[in-house]
């Protein structure tokens, strides 16, 4: 096996894999050392030695210095020449050498090159494909929860396959917003929602459907938010269809919502445009729960909150008949959002509803 060409290989798959130098080098010589018994009928101790300057490979075979009448626990004999050597024969070798100590002697038959490269091919491109591996799932762990942009690059049944670089993530269709349509080569972007190491492979989950992405999405689109003078409370969303987004302003001087929505619709658009024309409200933060539950209600207008029980977080909302199916929303979808964006169980009732169960609603 030529020195040289040898770390120029080396040298390349640090290089295009971004794999440590020292996992290469302990992978071939763990696949030399099983090369050398397996090829050379060896039953004694040996390492193989890697010379990190020179790629020079070098097999050592050594013994350990071991009582000639040492037992195991259950007393057999454990002494084997083929391992072992007496302290009577080791210190003619090594003066002064003690028990548990080694010996060892380069036995590196001058063919080794050629027949260990063949052997452990197969082992060290094992190896690396699992450095690889790591290497992959650890850069995209860090990046779990976050939005990416990838190529579409595969389809079958179930899945779109996305290239995000080094990696190729899995966007099952279940996953895509309802009603967009997504085309082979385009360039797309993704929320990664799980990432983990398998036995086939780094897996890498992505979403267009989670309401992650929206979020992801206003820190890419609103800088604002990126600079963290506006802050994103909650986001409750059903994908393709609607999506609210409480925010709030760390700067007085700073409005949030008309940030957020920008000159004539231009910040708001861009966002809903990602999302395949999903409708986007963006409704102000409050600390207080009544006048948030309010804004979340939008577009309903006239509504009355009422905190029924704090500890359960359960509020009731009474509103005028015009008022009623703008805050339930069709097929109760404004309500729906709106419980999920303030964290608070909300019943709504119209003022006739309230006053037909007794409650009494002073004007």
């Amino acid at each position: 096996m030529d020195s040289k060409a040898f770390k120029d290989a080396v040298a390349l798959l640090v290089a295009e894999k971004n794999i440590s130098e020292d996992v290469i080098y302990e992978a071939m010589e763990l696949a030399l050392t099983s090369a050398y018994k397996k090829n050379y009928n060896s039953l004694s101790n040996v390492r193989v030695d890697i010379n990190r300057d020179t790629g020079d490979i070098k097999v050592f075979s050594f013994k350990t210095v071991m009582p000639l009448d040492a037992t195991d626990e259950e007393g057999n004999p454990i002494f084997d020449e083929r391992i072992h050597l007496t302290l009577e024969e080791a210190e003619k070798q090594v003066p002064g050498i003690k028990y548990g100590e080694t010996i060892e002697e380069e036995v590196t038959p001058r063919d080794f090159g050629r027949v260990a490269a063949a052997t452990a091919k197969q082992v060290v491109v094992q190896k690396i494909r699992e450095a690889e591996r790591d290497s992959i799932v650890n850069e995209f762990t860090e990046k779990e929860n976050e939005m990416m942009s990838g190529i579409v690059a595969m389809e079958d049944a179930r899945n779109y396959y996305i290239a995000l670089g080094k990696a190729q993530g899995i966007l099952p269709k279940t996953e895509i917003i309802p009603g967009e349509t997504i085309k082979m080569g385009s360039n797309i972007k993704v929320y990664i929602s799980k990432v983990e190491s398998t036995s086939k492979g780094p897996l890498i989950l992505l979403s267009r459907t989670h309401y992650g992405l929206v979020k992801r999405l206003f820190e890419l689109e609103i800088p604002e938010i990126n600079e963290g003078i506006i802050l994103v409370y909650s986001v409750a969303r059903e994908a393709g269809v609607r999506t609210k987004i409480a925010v709030m302003s760390e700067n007085p001087r700073v409005e949030a919502v008309g940030s957020c929505i920008g000159e004539k619709g231009s910040r708001i658009n861009r966002i809903s445009e990602e999302l395949n024309g999903e409708r986007i409200d963006v409704i102000a933060y409050d600390n207080n729960p009544e006048k948030f539950i309010e804004n979340a209600l939008s577009p309903a207008k006239n509504v009355r909150v009422f905190i029924t029980n704090p500890k359960k977080q359960e509020a009731m909302v009474i509103v005028d008949n015009e008022n009623l199916s703008l805050a339930i929303g069709k097929k109760g979808l404004n309500v729906r959002l709106a419980s999920k964006l303030t964290h608070y169980k909300i019943d709504v009732k119209t003022y006739d509803q309230a006053a037909e169960e007794g409650i009494n609603i002073l004007e």
